[in-house]
């Protein structure tokens, strides 16, 4: 809806929501009086497809993540992009990230951090079955597909939107969504200096 976003961090970790609980009333003041730095960024949309029709859509700032049942060994899944074939990929699931989205599901499951700047997915394997499977970083111009080869009772989020128990050849599609999420931030806001942070490089 275009409305610009101010992350407050109640948590503990948070790399989109710079301003701590401690801190925002300082910070929301210079903020609301038109002093702040604008971010956009992208989000993925799509749905599934079940017998050529789509039972599902959704939308996601972070990633959309495909997941085998709870009692299931693995999932299997045929990885396209656009009209290429990339992969079938044996394993717990599949992440299709935003470069926002890296620091989080992703990041866990080794994927490499992705700057918000760039204009790509990561997609990549959890608990792969083969180890040569590894993340892979495409272009966000192209749709990729997820199709349901093996397994049972498989689910797809969209962030926090859910469908389960996908039946074998359902498709799940990705794209670059029209729309992008607006965040403000502190005047002096630095993305490294958010990872430093987070990630405590700083620690020797």
């Amino acid at each position: 809806y275009g409305t610009p976003l101010v992350g407050i961090n109640k948590g503990r970790l948070g790399f989109i929501t710079d301003i701590s609980i401690d801190q925002y009333r300082e910070a929301l003041a210079p903020i609301l009086a038109g002093d702040f730095e604008m971010e956009q960024r992208s989000m993925l949309e799509g749905g599934v497809q079940r017998d050529g029709h789509q039972i599902f859509a959704g939308v996601a700032l972070n990633d959309v993540v495909v997941s085998r049942g709870a009692t299931a060994a693995m999932v299997e899944l045929r990885v396209d992009v656009g009209e290429q074939f990339v992969a079938n990929m044996r394993a717990d699931g599949v992440i299709v990230s935003t470069p926002t989205g890296s620091t989080a599901y992703a990041l866990s499951a080794g994927g490499p951090i992705m700057h918000p700047g760039i204009a790509g997915w990561l997609v990549l394997p959890i608990a792969s079955h083969t180890l040569s499977n590894r993340p892979i970083v495409l272009p966000d111009d192209a749709e990729v597909r997820l199709t349901i080869v093996a397994g049972r009772d498989a689910s797809v989020n969209f962030d926090m939107q859910s469908l389960a128990s996908l039946l074998h050849g359902d498709c799940i599609t990705v794209r670059r969504s029209a729309h992008k999420v607006c965040f403000l931030h502190p005047r002096g806001w630095s993305y490294y200096a958010t990872l430093r942070r987070k990630l405590r490089w700083y620690e020797g």
